[in-house]
């Protein structure tokens, strides 16, 4: 069940996600990013690849974790519980606000979310990824994600871009 949600990211009710998705309407959700210094001293971003058989956007590259919260689950802990689950790794998140975004996709689902980031520093290599979601897992430069999003935007989630922009602006 997911949780529906007005512009002011209020609760209005709870739906099951294959209507939500058709009907495209307002949901909560949220997405994690890690992130590390380089040796280089750059900022590096751990990005996830899709397993391919996602009902959306399987097959892209996206944030570290992406999900939504159950009914009667708060935002952060619910980031940090499917981040575990996802990827095997456990760290306290920071909220950096959140942004709205409608993407309609080819199969004819919608995704309207209510997307709530959250990052965190992180310095290891992803061991132990939940293959059943993600299909691969990356660290890259943030300079050469946002050179590949404006050259081969097709590869990345419609939702990436405001992902790397909230990090910025909180």
């Amino acid at each position: 069940m997911l949780i529906l949600v007005d512009e002011n990211d209020n609760e209005i009710g709870t739906m099951a996600k294959t209507p939500v998705h058709e009907q495209g309407l307002l949901h909560r959700a949220f997405s994690v990013m890690l992130y590390r210094q380089n040796a280089k001293g750059q900022l590096e971003l751990l990005l996830q690849k899709r397993n391919p058989a996602k009902y959306h956007c399987g097959g892209l590259w996206t944030n570290t974790c992406c999900s939504h919260p159950l009914p009667n689950e708060a935002v952060q802990d619910a980031a940090e519980r499917r981040l575990l689950e996802e990827t095997g790794i456990q760290v306290k998140l920071e909220p950096k606000g959140y942004f709205r975004y409608i993407a309609k996709f080819a199969n004819g689902l919608t995704e309207h979310e209510l997307d709530h980031v959250f990052v965190a520093e992180y310095q290891e290599e992803p061991k132990n990824f939940n293959r059943a979601e993600i299909s691969k897992m990356k660290w890259i430069a943030k300079p050469l994600l946002e050179k590949a999003l404006e050259e081969t935007p097709y590869l990345y989630t419609p939702w990436l871009p405001q992902v790397l922009r909230s990090m910025e602006q909180a």
